[in-house]
């Protein structure tokens, strides 16, 4: 199968989620590549009847795309019957198994890129999974020792130095080395996959006003400084430790290609007020291109139809678009 015609995999996430019936609004929506779609065929079927949703599926077969208006399926099967908004324990391995499917087919060039809908990290623990979330299994299952978080909307592109962490261990997971690596992997995937020749990247600091000289905090002085100093010295345009509230103003962005955040709602807070229902969520780093959703699995909105599926048509966009590139 050639680059061009190879399908972008789709996972549909947590069954009880409302990933599912976002999968579903695909059917309607044309790409300017194939969208297969990995999920329980009854599943979709019985979300599409609770919806009063026309459902044409076809079984996909790698070098059969579907017909004109029907959804591309990869029929995985669940363990439990799925309720709308009803976890269930049972269903953990299923909800790996799509991953797990489609990141084979990636790695071996069956699929161009993998766009995955919401999971639930919470039931895939209770089923006595260690799961912290997407970006740290896909990195574990390609034998990835880094990657990094990067959300990206409304004209921002905020990448994370880390990720699901408790407040309480951010700043001892803020190391030298591992900082220098965030960094260098974020240059290079905006150079590689971005196409952006010299990227400006905006550094936040840790600390309120950047630990203001050390009085509240001395990270930015003893460890994010000398790594940017370090870094400026290869060439990166690096622009920083900046205070966070202040970096996310129009004036200091201007300019900018990216925003590097320390830790996960100092970054994200600020997208998703930005572009929530439309940011996009891309691993960097990875051997495959992977980007995702920016929200979670809005349990109180599976099966009523109301949930918007524009954040999973701008991530199956990006897609495209990063693994053309």
């Amino acid at each position: 199968m050639n680059g061009e015609s190879r399908p972008i995999a789709v996972t549909s996430g947590e069954p009880a989620g409302i990933g599912p019936e976002l999968c579903l609004a695909l059917a309607a929506r044309r790409f300017s590549r194939r969208v297969v779609v990995l999920c329980d065929r009854g599943l979709l079927e019985t979300r599409a009847r609770a919806l009063g949703l026309d459902l044409a599926l076809s079984d996909y077969r790698a070098g059969a795309p579907a017909p004109a208006g029907a959804l591309e399926l990869l029929h995985v099967p669940l363990a439990a019957p799925a309720q709308p908004g009803r976890l269930d324990a049972a269903n953990a391995r299923y909800v790996l198994a799509l991953l797990d499917r489609a990141l084979a087919g990636c790695s071996a060039g069956e699929f161009a890129a993998l766009a995955t809908a919401p999971v639930h990290k919470g039931i895939i623990n209770e089923a006595g999974i260690p799961f912290t979330g997407h970006t740290e299994y896909l990195a574990a299952r390609t034998g990835t020792r880094r990657v990094v978080m990067m959300l990206a909307g409304a004209g921002l592109r905020v990448a994370l130095a880390t990720t699901h962490l408790a407040l309480k261990d951010v700043s001892a997971a803020i190391t030298r080395e591992e900082l220098a690596t965030t960094i260098r992997i974020l240059h290079h995937d905006l150079v590689a996959k971005f196409g952006i020749a010299r990227p400006r990247i905006l550094v936040a600091g840790l600390n309120p006003h950047a630990g203001e000289g050390g009085h509240m905090g001395r990270e930015e002085i003893e460890v994010i400084a000398p790594v940017l100093e370090a870094l400026r010295s290869e060439g990166l345009d690096l622009v920083g430790p900046l205070p966070a509230d202040t970096l996310f103003t129009r004036r200091v962005l201007a300019g900018s290609d990216a925003q590097l955040a320390m830790y996960h709602d100092q970054g994200l807070a600020v997208l998703k007020f930005a572009a929530f229902d439309e940011g996009v969520n891309i691993t960097l780093g990875l051997p495959i291109v992977r980007t995702s959703v920016d929200h979670g699995t809005a349990l109180e909105l599976a099966g009523t139809g109301q949930a918007s599926p524009h954040s999973l048509f701008a991530a199956i966009e990006a897609a495209i678009s990063l693994a053309r590139a």
